[in-house]
């Protein structure tokens, strides 16, 4: 296991934000200043489930899993998503 905050940039992740888990690369570190990001930049390979590859912003909770060393590991300590208006976009996109 390794933790969100040694996530670096240039990392070869899983993420789940397309509802199928897809590999993608981070575009920043999650570290910023003193705190954690709790929504960053990745390019995702859309590709894979038959959608375009794309850069975009994913919650901190949907990095799933790191490749490193050549083998997956499983992201923990993500932030959790706390504001009521968060909640509401990511139970919205969740319907679609």
């Amino acid at each position: 296991m390794i933790k969100y905050k040694d996530l670096k940039k240039n990392d070869e992740v899983r993420t789940t934000q397309l509802g199928t888990p897809v590999s993608g690369k981070l575009l920043e570190s999650p570290k910023q200043g003193r705190g954690l990001r709790k929504v960053i930049l990745i390019h995702s390979n859309g590709k894979e489930i038959g959608m375009f590859n794309e850069a975009g912003s994913v919650y901190a909770h949907e990095v799933s899993e790191v490749k490193r060393d050549g083998t997956w590991h499983t992201v923990t300590e993500q932030p959790e998503v706390k504001s009521a208006k968060d909640l509401y976009i990511r139970n919205f996109v969740a319907l679609q």
